[in-house]
């Protein structure tokens, strides 16, 4: 029914609202400790035991915090747990993946230009990607490596950008991108329940007993917090490029991932420098700029470089779309309303690259979108952006007539 695909669409939008919420919250608290962390200041009058105070200033109150590095001589009633923000992130983040990478497979995580594969494979692919890429890190992490934090880190990256390549030769640039920030994330989510918050439980179990917590506890979860400050910059570049075409849509994607990645340890050094009090390192925004200039050219190579786009195959969606006694109208339309920035080389001024990556330059392309088309321009006024087209109310009727014909027409 074609009420689903509404109904589908609300439940993606709450889905991603979720999403934001959490990660919010988690990407806040992660950046409000390290940052506190990096400020502390040894002072002699500080208790047994406490590393560091720092005092602090907001919403018209003083606070005066203290950091133990194993824990104080006695145990406060009541400890807040910051974890919850991390499992409702991942948890949330992986429903937005199945509800738009898995729910709508042959449009958005498979390109039969890239590999042919059906919706279960490449579904099947995306989940053993997320766990093995867990597996890798954590025997990294354990292996006699791991004693070598800047070494282990190199060694991370280099599987990070075998990945970014790997996903581009498996999924669409804009689901090989979605992947990459749900990889790392994974590793970050599972970082927090399967090794920081255990061993911080280890320790407060110890504490109360009255024994003396193993300092090798506070040790490996200090070590995967490190790659979690590091890590999280490009998470959130990954789950924002989706809403931008001219990062994905090139083949040479899987090397801006990895300077993306390079950007992340640039400006978190910055950062981390600068909360540590230990200067202001300028020269990592020169880095970063200089990066993020080579990732624009990369983003608009020549297609003689990047080749030409293959329209030969035929979209699963093509005989129930193209096939309904409406689309000959609708071609028409499309070609009218949008297909002057929705185009390969779109005749928009401003714009060098279809919006999302999605093109109307032939039958099967407006096939494909079919479920977009009517949402975006025929149920909703989002397309074109501002009507700059004029699309009248009688087409977007049309447009809501050929969906739902086609839909009622393949449950006959």
């Amino acid at each position: 029914m074609y009420e689903y695909a509404i109904a589908w669409e609300w439940l993606a939008f709450a889905a991603r609202w979720f999403h934001v919420i959490t990660a919010i919250a988690w990407i806040g608290s992660s950046f409000y400790f390290i940052a506190l962390d990096l400020g502390l200041v040894k002072r002699p009058h500080l208790p047994p035991g406490a590393y560091g105070e720092e005092w602090q200033v907001h919403g018209g109150g003083f606070y005066h915090i203290q950091k133990y590095l194993v824990a104080p001589a006695q145990m406060p009633e009541h400890l807040t747990w910051f974890k919850y923000e991390s499992y409702f992130t991942w948890i949330s983040g992986f429903l937005m993946l199945c509800i738009v990478y898995y729910g709508g497979a042959d449009l958005f995580l498979i390109d039969r230009h890239v590999l042919d594969i059906s919706p279960p494979v490449a579904i099947a692919i995306s989940l053993a990607s997320l766990a093995f890429g867990w597996l890798v890190y954590d025997l990294l992490c354990k292996s006699p490596l791991g004693r070598n934090t800047w070494g282990l880190m190199a060694v991370l990256y280099v599987v990070l950008v075998f990945m970014a390549w790997g996903y581009t030769q498996l999924f669409t640039g804009r689901a090989a991108f979605l992947h990459l920030g749900a990889f790392t994330a994974t590793i970050m989510s599972a970082n927090v329940f399967m090794i920081i918050i255990p061993n911080q439980k280890i320790v407060v179990a110890d504490l109360i007993a009255g024994r003396t917590p193993d300092p090798k506890y506070g040790q490996v979860a200090k070590q995967r917090s490190l790659h979690n400050n590091y890590l999280t910059l490009p998470v959130i570049f990954f789950m924002l490029s989706n809403h931008y075409p001219l990062s994905f849509g090139t083949q040479f994607n899987w090397v801006i991932a990895a300077l993306v990645f390079l950007m992340g340890v640039t400006i978190r050094h910055w950062f981390n420098t600068t909360h540590a009090r230990k200067g202001r390192p300028t020269w990592t925004w020169i880095v970063t700029v200089i990066l993020f200039i080579l990732i624009m050219w990369l983003s608009t190579v020549p297609k003689l470089l990047t080749g030409e786009r293959d329209t030969a195959a035929v979209a699963p969606a093509f005989q129930q779309f193209a096939g309904d006694p409406h689309f000959p109208a609708v071609k028409q339309l499309v070609s009218t309303r949008c297909l002057m920035c929705h185009a390969a080389e779109p005749a928009y001024e401003g714009i060098v690259r279809a919006p999302n990556g999605v093109e109307f330059e032939n039958d099967a392309d407006i096939a494909a979108h079919a479920r977009e088309i009517y949402i975006q321009a025929g149920r909703s006024h989002a397309m074109p952006p501002g009507n700059i087209t004029d699309m009248t109310p009688d087409e977007r009727k049309l447009l809501v007539a050929w969906f739902e014909s086609a839909v009622e027409g393949k449950k006959q």
